[in-house]
């Protein structure tokens, strides 16, 4: 582990896993979008052996010049970074593990203690009878509910198997860290990475569970090119442009008992606390 050369502030750790849990891999590339736009330092990484099934999650290997040069095992990176207005934040990338999970949340809890964590933030994404023009839907969970309701958070209903983003949040929130998982829905037709728009909707939720205004760069522009270009590709196919209206009205309609005052001035709020900096 790197020694760190200050204290860190207030530290919440985000957390996103290569794999089941990250289609389009939208969640690991909004994970790697605040470690550019905040500069991190590489603190540690966790031994792959203990982890990974190399015949399943192989490793890298680079040559140069005809010649052997680095070998890159697959394994979890922790990074720090200062978020603007002084807060910490730990950065957590890395291919979901192939085995023993608990031992590995175990450890990952750790070293948020360690790092003087008291909220984590895991971020996933999947796939989903989703329309593209319509806002990304993220739904999640928080321990303590109050937390996710406190932000307006749409609650799961989904139960059934879980990835790594499960088993963690579970690990977390029993230990009585704050824990709060985001889920972004990908149109599944669609699925091919990358998702800048849905990248973009799981920031939107980081910056209110970070309380910190999250720099876009360019991702704004990316994913207004991402959905030209899914335009593009549904008009040269009548079934699937067809299949995508029915995709629209189902959510259209879906969403209409929504349109409350209530489910407007939540809306609002959220606006509002992240661009309160503004």
């Amino acid at each position: 582990m790197t020694k760190l050369t200050r204290e860190l502030v207030d530290p919440v750790l985000v957390a996103a896993f290569e794999g089941w849990n990250d289609a389009g891999e939208a969640a690991s590339l909004a994970v790697e979008h605040l470690a550019r736009e905040w500069d991190a330092q590489e603190l540690c990484s966790m031994a792959p052996d203990d982890y990974y099934d190399f015949q399943v999650t192989r490793p890298r290997l680079t040559v140069v010049d005809g010649q052997v040069g680095q070998v890159e095992w697959p394994t979890t990176r922790v990074r720090v970074a200062r978020m603007p207005g002084g807060r910490d934040v730990v950065l957590v990338t890395g291919p979901e593990p192939n085995m023993r999970w608990r031992s590995y949340a175990a450890d990952l809890l750790s070293i948020a203690r360690g790092l003087g964590v008291r909220r984590a933030v895991m971020l996933g994404s999947l796939l989903a009878d989703a329309p593209h023009t319509r806002p990304i839907p993220v739904t999640g969970m928080a321990s303590p509910r109050e937390l996710g309701a406190e932000m307006g958070l749409d609650a799961t209903t989904y139960s059934g198997p879980t990835g790594i983003v499960g088993v963690v949040h579970e690990a977390f929130s029993s230990a009585g860290t704050e824990a709060v998982s985001l889920w972004a829905a990908i149109p599944h037709y669609v699925a091919q990475p990358p998702c800048p728009k849905a990248t973009l909707a799981l920031l939107a939720w980081v910056e209110d569970f970070l309380d910190a205004k999250v720099p876009l760069g360019s991702l704004p522009e990316e994913a207004v090119s991402w959905e030209a270009g899914v335009n593009d590709l549904t008009a040269e196919d009548e079934d699937i442009a067809s299949y995508v209206r029915g995709l629209e009205e189902a959510k259209d309609t879906a969403e209409l008992p929504e349109a409350s005052g209530d489910a407007i001035a939540r809306e609002f709020e959220r606006y509002l606390r992240r661009r309160d900096d503004e």
